[in-house]
């Protein structure tokens, strides 16, 4: 039974925490957490052990899970892989490049598993047409929501956008040629709004839009491709799939000639896939994957590589509009 602990019991590490303990082939060993009040609370509600040092979590566990804020992923992962022990970091894998680097080449030599939080690769919506996406030619994301305070100690970039950066890098197989972007700050002094261009080696161009200064939430991703056209709503769980009907051929030269008595239903095939949760969240189905992970001695399926190329990117979007940003003195 691999013994997992907990580090950081907010908003998001209360969460894992409750998953470890219904896992068959996991347990938690416990949390910690450097707000002591909270982690009492946490404990009391999960009825679990509480470790008053972060290094007493460590000595009892075999694998971390680290949801604490993302200033403080580099030192804990640090600390943990020193300490033999593999980790799952939430999204994004550090706030620095050459900190993941670091922690990469850390993994590597201990022969650690490195598992980052891109938790959308298991919603149930993308696990269900992800066979369907070959070959994009151009993606279109729009990740937006209200402003709430969780999450401002990055830019939206790091926060939000990173969700949708992953996911394109995952099915678009190409090196990045040419990056545009631009963004600003409206509610922080950091990166409130922003939108990037991502245009890649093979052709296939990503438009990329975040926000956390919206007046409603949308979490949408488009991929069009050659014979086919896919939506996905993240947060409905709902996908359609819009492929080129075999028929299409028999009627373009008609619609060639200006024929306008043609039914549109005739060119395309659709399909409409409604993805609620099954017995298993996307959360689960991530943490799952992780322990699976280790205990088969397998690649994660969002392994700390991956992590840190989203982080690439992301960082690179940043520089970008912060260059952006100090040319118009608003840095």
């Amino acid at each position: 039974m691999l013994k997992i602990g907990v580090v950081g019991v907010g908003h998001l590490g209360q969460h894992h925490a409750s998953k470890f303990q219904a896992m068959d082939n996991a347990t938690l060993a416990g949390i910690y957490d450097q707000d002591t009040s909270r982690a009492k609370r946490i404990a009391k509600q999960l009825d679990a052990s509480r470790f008053d040092s972060y290094e007493a979590l460590l000595a009892s566990c075999d694998a971390v899970d680290i949801a604490a804020t993302t200033s403080a992923h580099f030192k804990l992962a640090e600390q943990a892989l020193q300490a033999g022990k593999h980790i799952f970091l939430e999204k994004p894998i550090t706030s620095k490049l050459e900190e993941a680097y670091t922690l990469l080449e850390l993994a590597e030599k201990r022969k650690l598993k490195i598992q980052v939080g891109h938790i959308e690769r298991f919603n149930p919506v993308i696990m269900r047409v992800e066979s369907e996406i070959k070959d994009p030619l151009f993606i279109e994301s729009t990740r937006i929501s209200t402003f709430h305070k969780r999450g401002t100690d990055v830019p939206v970039v790091l926060d939000v956008m990173i969700h949708d950066i992953d996911l394109i890098l995952s099915f678009v197989n190409s090196p990045i040629k040419d990056i545009h972007a631009s963004g600003i700050g409206l509610f922080t002094k950091s990166i409130d709004i922003a939108n990037a261009r991502i245009e890649f080696e093979n052709g296939a161009i990503a438009n990329v839009t975040s926000s956390r200064v919206s007046l409603k939430l949308e979490r949408k991703i488009r991929f069009f491709q050659k014979d086919s056209y896919i939506t996905l709503d993240f947060q409905s769980k709902q996908a359609k799939v819009i492929r080129k009907s075999p028929k299409l051929m028999k009627y373009l030269p008609k619609i060639m000639m200006g024929a306008t008595d043609i039914d549109p239903e005739k060119l395309v095939d659709q399909s409409f896939y409604d993805c609620p949760d099954g017995p298993k969240d996307a959360l689960t189905l991530e943490l799952e994957s992780w322990v699976n992970a280790i205990i088969t001695d397998t690649k994660p399926i969002v392994d700390g590589m991956a992590g840190t190329k989203a982080l690439e990117v992301a960082m690179r979007i940043i520089g970008i509009i912060d260059q952006q940003l100090k040319n118009i003195n608003l840095r």
